[in-house]
């Protein structure tokens, strides 16, 4: 795999091409994760992609469906299926739907409904933890996505079984669908809840790669760990940054070029 972080500005250029192409949503979404994915897929994941049910690769859950497009970027880069399938996104009949679809080769699970994916992690590790294997599970949730109630249960029974091979990140870009995430349902103080639930917590910058690397290959004896990772929704593309409404509108032409401009591209 490439350099992390020059994998994460193709994630981002992908991204961009697929969402403007099928004149989709989610983009800011998928821009803030896009570090996160590029650590864990080119640092940090055991997985082979010719070989997507090996009993020894980790697993990876999206749980924030809707940013599927970064995952469809990282695992075109990573070998699981041709890059210019990326180009039928969102088209009739594609298997690369607007959101993630295990029908995807190297997709362990289809969401899109939150609050479903870390519970499915949880079994996950669990099936791991009672056949003593020592891949790990690997969730991926949004922010906003920490208001429902799923989660936190989720969290009670990982901690209650010590699944201390769950890893839970949290993108804490502070922004959901249509006003700031404080606004909507407030989740501080995040990190001490996180805590009192019985998890093994760590606070990082979410863009930072080392952080990141860092903390994914800290180990823990018997908590589920969680991940806070402070993100920008839109990270890249400075008149996405921090804006809501790139939630769900879709760059055009003009928007495009200058996004992939951002990112060192000269012609969209």
């Amino acid at each position: 795999m490439k350099n992390t972080r020059i994998l994460a500005n193709i994630i981002r250029q992908q991204s961009l091409k697929m969402v403007h192409k099928s004149k989709g949503p989610h983009i800011a979404s998928a821009l803030s994760i896009a570090d996160i994915l590029a650590v864990l897929y080119g640092e940090i994941m055991s997985f082979d992609p010719n070989d997507t049910t090996s009993s020894l690769r980790d697993r990876f859950i999206l749980s924030k469906g809707h940013s599927c497009v970064a995952i469809y970027a990282v695992l075109a880069e990573a070998g699981f299926f041709p890059k210019e399938q990326l180009g039928t996104y969102g088209e009739d009949f594609s298997w690369l739907m607007n959101h993630i679809s295990h029908k995807v080769p190297g997709v362990e699970f289809s969401t899109g409904s939150l609050g479903h994916g870390l519970p499915f992690g949880v079994g996950k590790s669990l099936a791991a933890m009672i056949r003593g294997e020592t891949w790990k599970t690997f969730v991926l949730l949004g922010d906003g996505e920490m208001d429902e109630g799923s989660n936190w249960e989720a969290l009670m029974f990982a901690a209650h079984y010590k699944l201390s091979n769950l890893v839970a990140i949290i993108d804490y870009n502070k922004l959901q669908s249509l006003k700031p995430v404080e606004l909507t349902m407030g989740l501080e103080p995040l990190v001490d809840k996180l805590k009192a639930f019985g998890c093994l917590v760590h606070e990082i910058d979410g863009h930072n790669h080392n952080q990141l690397i860092d903390v994914f290959k800290k180990e823990s004896d018997s908590q589920p760990v969680v991940i806070v990772a402070h993100t920008v929704k839109g990270k890249g593309v400075s008149f996405m940054e921090n804006r809501v409404e790139w939630h769900y509108k879709c760059p055009d032409d003009r928007q495009l070029g200058s996004a992939m401009a951002e990112l060192g591209v000269k012609h969209a």
